[in-house]
């Protein structure tokens, strides 16, 4: 039997995952839990802030 060599589709997401959190400062680009953490809340922040720009603008 030929060897499996595993772990692609989670390398797969990891390497996603690194490229949205190439921007982030310190570990939070290098290291896979921190990460998600991050994104989720990048992902939050940006939820939340869409509402804000959209009362703003109406204010203006």
């Amino acid at each position: 039997m030929t060897r499996i060599r595993r772990g692609f589709i989670a390398h797969k997401r990891r390497t996603k995952m690194c490229f949205f959190a190439s921007g982030f400062r310190g570990t939070h680009s290098n290291l896979t839990r921190t990460m998600i953490h991050q994104k989720m809340r990048a992902f939050v922040s940006a939820h939340r802030d869409r509402d804000r720009q959209k009362r703003n603008l109406r204010r203006l």
